[in-house]
């Protein structure tokens, strides 16, 4: 009895581990412009309270807010822009960019478009950042769960 009920659990056990393999789709990877570890470079904008922030009436910000909105959706338009998004409490620290550019300069000439950083509202500073590739399919994803829009 034992001995069966060993051999049920390690037959099961050996399908669970066959069901998780992995399945590399080469074609997958390569839309994605993923390395050989799924991974590909992005840049990371890190947007923070600008020093002007407070020279803006709330009229003012919340005008500059829409354009920043704007801006963060003709970005992603482009393709570019693969992930944006801020971040919870009233920090210094205010949002992210996710970039899918060959360089910080790209991004920085990217971000520069934006509004709210050229009024001084936020600030950025930019990091190269190696992540998985799968964050590609954000854009494709997202808007099949996204009921309203901002």
């Amino acid at each position: 009895m034992k001995t069966s009920l060993l051999l049920i659990c390690l037959t099961l056990l050996s399908i669970s581990v066959i069901a998780q393999e992995k399945s590399f789709d080469p074609e997958l990877a390569t839309q994605l412009k993923a390395d050989d570890y799924g991974m590909k470079k992005f840049v990371i904008a890190f947007l923070y309270r600008g020093s002007k922030v407070d020279d803006y009436s709330p009229e003012e910000r919340t005008e500059y807010q829409k354009g920043h909105m704007e801006n963060i959706s003709r970005l992603a338009e482009m393709g570019k822009l693969i992930l944006a998004g801020p971040f919870f409490g009233n920090e210094d620290l205010r949002g992210l960019f996710f970039f899918d550019v060959e360089s910080i300069e790209e991004a920085e000439s990217l971000t520069e478009t934006d509004p709210s950083i050229q009024a001084g509202i936020l600030r950025m500073e930019l990091k190269e950042w190696y992540g998985s590739a799968a964050l590609m399919m954000i854009p494709e994803v997202h808007p099949k769960i996204q009921k309203k829009a901002f």
